[in-house]
Parts: structure tokens; C-alpha cells; sequence
């Protein structure tokens, strides 16, 4: 199958370039950075074209070039570090690849005869509650202020693609090369220096996920007649004041600290809060099923043991 993917140079796309290849699919992955394509062209799991998701014309072109069976979206460009109390700042340019490029991909998609489409979200939107969220969840209809615009934007990319009979899959707390749990990762660094606290007891519930299991849930979707929205995320999803001291302890630092939300809100903003102490786990059952897929890590306990506490023994 040509496959063609969107963001080919993310956290995930570095993941599923080679899990496609290794799969006998024909890969074209599109960035906007020609220093990326050239490197992960160099690794030959891919045609590399560069090009801007904003621009509907360039985009138009390189899917026309490719003549691709399926294209996949995943564009985002979350920075490395992001702020809690500037969310909505931090997101900006992401929400835009999530609403105006999915449109100019999904028309050129179209225009170039694609027949399956399928397109990255998060599963740890839901609105709060107590058990797993399925996919008959509503997403959360009233979140704090600054991350409003980011839970827009997701619904945007969610109608458009499945409008246009399309896979939705809603990845859990992602983790691997890259991420922000990676080693060298932004929440990693903040776990060594002590810096991420258990607000409000942490009561937040956290589904994670494997880049690379993100990557081979793609892969098993590409032939599969499924539409809609599937979560997809390993079997365990744990409260934070679970998995953190855990994390902690991986890498040999201090456990964090226990303190009371209202110290954290002037520093963490509403965001921050609700992200310690509300989110909710995510149901990967339907996918399990309709996907015919399994996490190879199905437990973040494995996970984390071989991504995080690889640099335990870095200085802080």
C-alpha cells in the first residue's frame, strides 16, 4: 500500500516510518523542516517531501505526487517544553494544523483518490469521572479557560475526518524517543529537579502510551474498515500519585512532593491543576477488538523501566 504521512518527523512519525516500511508499505512522509527530511531520508524507511500543512497548494502537490492509498495525519508542533499556565499559547500553532491543515490535507487526500484516512487526537480529553472513559464519552464540555482552544480545535480535526469516513485514533500520555518522558524529555527533567509536585493528592488518571505502540496501531488500522474514533493506550491506567513516585524512584531522585492544589494554582494556572488532579484514564478495549492490536508494552510500569530510567544516571 502507498502509505503517506503528514508530520512524518514527530514523535510518532519517527515511530511509524520504519514500523511501515518493515510492513512492505511504500512510504512518502511530508515535513516543513528540509534538515528532518534530509536526516530521515538518510535512514531509508522513506520518500521524504517538504512541504507546509498551511499551505493548501504545497500540500495539494506532494499528495498528488505520491498518488497515496492512505494518508495519515499526524501534525502537531508541540513544543519541547510546555507551559501549563500558557497552554492555549504553547498549542496555537498546533491548533492550526489540527483544524486549517487536516482541511487541506484531507481535500488534497481526496483530489488524489485516498481511501483511507486516518488521523491523530489525545485520549485525555474526556469529560472527568471516575471509571476508564470509552469512546461514547463526551469530550470535556467545559474545561479550564486556556485549554478551551485546544479541546476546539480537537473536535474540529475529529469532525473533519470522520465526515470524510476516516479513523480517529485518540492516543493516551505518550512516552518514548522524543516525548517529554523520553530521557531527555521536558517531564522527565522536571521529575529529576523535584519540580512536578502531587497537587491535590494526584488524583489524576493517566492512560499512557509507547510512540512505538502508537505507531503499530496505525499500521494495524491501515486495512482495517473501521471508522469513527477508537482510544488507543495501554491496559493500565494509573492514578498520578501512583505512577510518578514510581517514575521517582526509576530514577533514583527524591519522591515528589505532596501539597495542596490551591498552592499549586497561582503557579500551575487552572490547567495545571486539572492536569494532576482530574484527568480521566482512557477504555482501550474497542480498539483491542476492531484493530485486532496490542500495546507491546501493556503496562507504562515496562515501559517506563526500559524509556525514563535509561537516564537515571543523568545530572540534573
Amino acid at each position: 500500500m502507498k502509505v503517506f504521512v503528514a508530520g512524518a518527523t514527530g514523535v510518532i512519525g519517527r515511530q511509524l516510518l520504519p514500523v511501515l516500511s518493515a510492513a512492505g508499505h511504500e512510504v512518502t512522509g511530508m515535513t516543513r523542516s528540509a534538515r528532518r527530511a534530509a536526516d530521515t531520508e538518510r535512514n531509508g524507511h522513506a520518500r521524504m517531501v517538504v512541504a507546509d500543512a498551511l499551505d493548501p497548494a504545497a500540500v495539494a502537490a506532494a499528495v498528488s505526487r505520491a498518488a497515496p492509498d492512505a494518508v495519515v495525519n499526524m501534525l502537531t508542533a508541540i513544543p519541547p517544553k510546555v507551559s501549563p499556565r500558557r497552554v492555549d499559547r504553547d498549542f496555537a500553532a498546533t491548533n492550526r494544523l489540527r483544524t486549517e491543515g487536516t482541511a487541506n490535507l484531507l481535500a488534497a487526500a481526496q483530489e488524489a483518490g485516498a481511501r483511507r484516512i486516518i488521523a491523530q487526537s489525545i485520549a485525555f480529553a474526556y469529560e472527568p469521572g471516575r471509571s476508564p472513559a470509552d469512546e461514547d464519552t463526551p469530550l470535556w464540555p467545559d474545561p479550564p479557560r486556556r485549554m478551551a482552544p485546544v479541546l476546539g480545535a480537537l473536535r474540529d480535526l475529529e469532525r473533519q475526518t470522520t465526515e470524510a469516513g476516516g479513523l480517529v485514533l485518540r492516543f493516551g500520555h505518550l512516552y518514548g524517543p522524543g516525548s517529554v518522558l523520553a530521557p531527555d524529555g521536558s517531564l522527565t527533567e522536571q521529575v529529576r529537579k523535584g519540580g512536578l509536585p502531587l497537587a491535590g493528592g494526584g488524583t489524576a488518571v493517566f492512560s499512557f502510551l509507547h510512540a512505538r505502540d502508537a505507531a503499530t496501531a496505525v499500521v494495524a488500522a491501515l486495512d482495517k474498515d473501521v471508522t469513527g474514533v477508537l482510544n488507543v493506550a495501554d491496559d493500565d491506567p494509573a492514578p498520578m500519585h501512583v505512577w510518578l513516585p514510581h517514575l521517582a524512584r526509576l530514577l533514583d531522585v527524591r519522591p515528589p512532593r505532596r501539597v495542596p492544589a490551591a498552592l499549586v494554582r497561582p503557579l500551575a494556572g487552572a490547567w495545571g491543576v486539572a492536569f494532576m488532579t482530574r484527568l480521566r484514564g482512557a477504555d482501550n478495549s474497542r480498539a483491542r477488538l476492531s484493530l485486532d492490536w496490542r500495546p507491546h508494552y501493556t503496562s507504562w510500569r515496562q515501559g517506563f523501566a526500559e524509556e525514563p530510567a535509561a537516564g537515571a544516571g543523568k545530572a540534573a
